[in-house]
Order: C-alpha cells, then structure tokens, then sequence
C-alpha cells in the first residue's frame, strides 16, 4: 500500500513536467500578414480623417495658409485611401498566386451544406451556447463569411464610392471622374448622397473593427488555436492533439 502511495505521485509528477507539444500549419503567407497590418492602419489612418471630414474641427483663428489643418486631414485621407487601394489590389493577386488560405476569404464555400453547419456553430459558440469550439486550420466560417462581405465587398465599396467623390475634385477628363464618377453618382443620385453612403459606410467599418478585434481576443483565449500571434508568425498552432476541421 505505501509502495503503490508512493509510486502514483511520482507518475503525475513526470506527467506534468512531460513537455508540451503542439500542432503547427504555416497558414498565412508574409504578403497576406503584410497586407492585414497596412489595411488596419490605412483604415485607422481613413476612419478618423473621415470623421473629421463629415464633421469638420472648428476653424482655426490666424491665417489659413499659416495652419492647412483641413488640409492636412484630407491629405492625410487621400493618401491612405491610395495605400489601400494599392493594397487591395496587390491582395486579390495573392489569393491568386498564394496558397489556399490567402484566397478563403474571397472564395467561401457557401454551396456546401457543412459550411451553413459549422457556421451555425459557431454563431452558437460565440453566443457562449455551444461548449466546445471546433478547429480550424485558416478562418472559420463564421470568420470567413463576415470578412468576405467586409473585406470583399465593404472595402470595395468604399473604394469606388471614395474615388468617385475624389473625381469630382479632379475634374472632368481624369481617370478617376471618367471610371468612378461618371457613372457612380447618378446612379446613387447626387454627389450627397453619395458622401452620405460613403461616411455610413465607415461607421460599418468601425463597428466591425471593434467586433473583429473583440472575436480575435476571445478567440485566441478560448479557442484551440492560436489567433493573434498567427498574424504576427503565419503559423497556426493548435492546444490540443484532437480531431481538428477545414482539411487538418
């Protein structure tokens, strides 16, 4: 009896001392991990400009020339729209050339029943419903299809609405009015109603930001994989040796 006493806490003793080992997926490729950092500060950099754009600071007492403060604001808009728009571009090219991850966002399976599934799971999760979360190697579903609406489709939008209210500043004869504003203002009525989609537009933006900051943070908690660091890496590492999802 004192021999086998003796025995099971040495066991658990070398159990917990055993050393850790963890999964790992090369997931995110440097240009992608590039891309996300640069499209978060273009963002960052877009949304407070904007703001002040919509709702301009008071007016700054001396000489205009002396200050330029608006000026400076759209300046600084201007220019970060150009690097998300650069970045955008050099983003489709590689989901192209890039590995299976750096397309999932532009290409979600919503033809697959599994998907709706483990979707709903996820819904389920992130409302603290369901127990247990599953693993993924990239996005999960849930991750793959808000972010193919707003990486997609939202930051598109704000491109061409941007450029077609940049047009107008450039002038009739300039590339941006004949592609952009040319067609995009009559088509949503007037140049008012287009600042007034492309300023809500950014408010969909900024709650977005909060929520995908949010879910990145709770994820990399309670998850089984790792979230944040991956972006920083590109490797995915995984806290546990059981059966994963998304091809693992």
């Amino acid at each position: 009896m004192n021999a086998e006493t003796s025995i099971e806490p040495s066991v658990a003793a070398a159990a917990a001392h055993a050393p850790h080992k963890e999964e790992a997926v090369y997931v995110y490729q440097a240009p992608v991990r590039l891309w996300h950092w640069v499209n978060a500060f273009s963002i960052l950099a877009l949304c407070l400009t904007g703001y002040f754009i919509g709702s301009p600071p008071p007016s700054v007492t001396g000489e205009a020339s002396n200050s330029f403060l608006f000026g400076w604001i759209r300046a600084v808009h201007f220019v970060a729209a150009y690097i998300l728009i650069v970045g955008f571009a050099l983003r489709v090219y590689c989901a192209i050339v890039g590995n299976s991850h750096a397309r999932q966002i532009f290409l979600p399976p919503v033809w697959r029943g599994r998907f709706w599934k483990e979707l709903l799971h996820e819904v389920l999760w992130y409302a603290m419903i369901a127990k247990q979360p599953l693993k993924y190697a990239g996005h999960n579903p849930l991750a793959t299809l808000v972010m193919h609406v707003m990486f997609v489709w939202g930051i598109l939008f704000m491109i061409v609405t941007g450029l077609a209210l940049y047009g107008e500043g450039t002038g009739m004869g300039s590339w941006q009015f004949d592609l952009f504003s040319s067609w995009v203002i009559p088509l949503f009525g007037q140049s008012q109603d287009v600042h007034t989609w492309h300023h809500l537009g950014m408010w969909v933006l900024i709650c977005f930001a909060v929520v995908h900051i949010y879910a990145a943070v709770r994820e990399d908690i309670m998850s089984r994989q790792s979230i944040i660091s991956s972006m920083f890496s590109g490797w995915r590492t995984f806290r546990d040796g059981g059966p994963g999802d998304n091809g693992l």
